[in-house]
């Protein structure tokens, strides 16, 4: 996706999507501000509170504490990132900055939008986009500088289920992990308790069946035992959401909906096997697939495919930085007054 492209996506769309219904109100000039707050630093650098502000415009009151949280991680994340990047050298001359928000401009233009006025509505100088502008055309100078076609063929080998349209379908049992090692400790010994207790239930029921049924009855009404027992369990026990419904997730595919932590090993497991603890950001999980969904056989010389491939090889190439550098930054989060 180009970058303009993405600024309308970012920023743009959910500002203006409601100009044409109605006149908008006068917007006040912003007021001086010599000290500005502060809502993180990494290594030294400040993102400030404005930062995170303007991302939350489009986010309901009783959204935002919880959405706050997540937009400061995300811009902690980036931040890291361009650090990273900045070490390595990697550079966009100013030039090129200044064609691509020519190219932004007259698309808001085309949009019958007025720059200035879009900006303030934004909360953001021009000196700030074409900053964010920088950033998002080095780190893709980055991605394709990396991204041979050597190692996206490699990519698309290891993982081609995530590029066919396969999608499957799981229930989860999520316990939250907790603080300190004690709790987390815990919530991986309760798992292992529920997931023998359902085991031990469903051996038990297989056990009352006659010796004369043949094996696909058995092996469907093991299947059915299964899955009721760890619906039983997940509506008592977890602390997701989707416990009303038996811990049942929608369809998936194997990347790009659920974290990779999670999606990994559901894809590793066996129709209706209960895996073991699977730790996620979330916390802890015990994890039984009851479907799939086989795709269609796609070629890596494909057009789409190949776009497909780079975005998953991005996403992944982000993780590693991340992995690599966060532990070593100093991230300092500021306390919301």
């Amino acid at each position: 996706m180009r970058i303009a492209n993405r600024l309308f996506a970012l920023g743009f769309m959910l500002v203006v999507s409601s100009a044409a219904k109605a006149q908008p109100a006068p917007i006040p000039e912003p007021t001086a501000n010599p000290m500005p707050s502060i809502a993180a630093t990494i290594n030294g650098q400040a993102i400030y509170e404005s930062t995170v502000e303007r991302a939350l415009q489009s986010v309901p009151p009783e959204d935002r504490t919880k959405a706050r949280q997540e937009v400061v991680d995300h811009l902690v994340n980036n931040t890291v990132v361009d650090q990273y990047l900045s070490s390595l050298k990697v550079t966009i001359e100013p030039a090129e900055v200044d064609k691509k928000l020519d190219v932004f401009k007259q698309e808001v233009k085309n949009q019958q939008q007025d720059f200035a006025l879009l900006l303030k509505r934004m909360k953001m100088t021009e000196t700030e986009l074409k900053e964010q502008m920088s950033n998002l055309m080095r780190w893709e100078k980055f991605v394709t500088q990396q991204a041979s076609d050597e190692k996206l063929q490699a990519l698309f080998n290891h993982m081609p289920e995530a590029f066919d349209g396969t999608a499957i379908r799981a229930r989860h049992i999520l316990l939250p992990g907790g603080a300190d090692d004690k709790s987390k400790q815990d919530a991986v010994a309760k798992l292992r308790q529920i997931k023998a207790t359902i085991e031990k239930s469903v051996a038990a029921d297989l056990g009352k069946i006659p010796p004369e049924t043949d094996n696909l009855t058995r092996e469907k009404m093991k299947q059915s035992l299964l899955e009721e027992a760890f619906g039983e369990a997940a509506r008592g026990n977890s602390t997701c959401n989707s416990n009303v419904e038996g811990g049942k997730l929608p369809w998936f595919p194997r990347y790009g909906s659920m974290v990779e932590s999670f999606a990994k090993p559901a894809y590793a497991l066996q129709p209706y096997v209960i895996s073991d603890v699977v730790a996620t950001t979330f916390g802890y999980h015990l994890i039984l697939v009851i479907g799939r969904k086989p795709g269609i056989p796609t070629k890596f010389t494909d057009p789409a495919v190949k776009e497909a491939v780079k975005e998953i090889y991005e996403a992944k190439l982000k993780d590693a930085i991340l992995d690599q550098m966060k532990p070593r930054a100093k991230i300092e989060i500021v306390p919301v007054k």
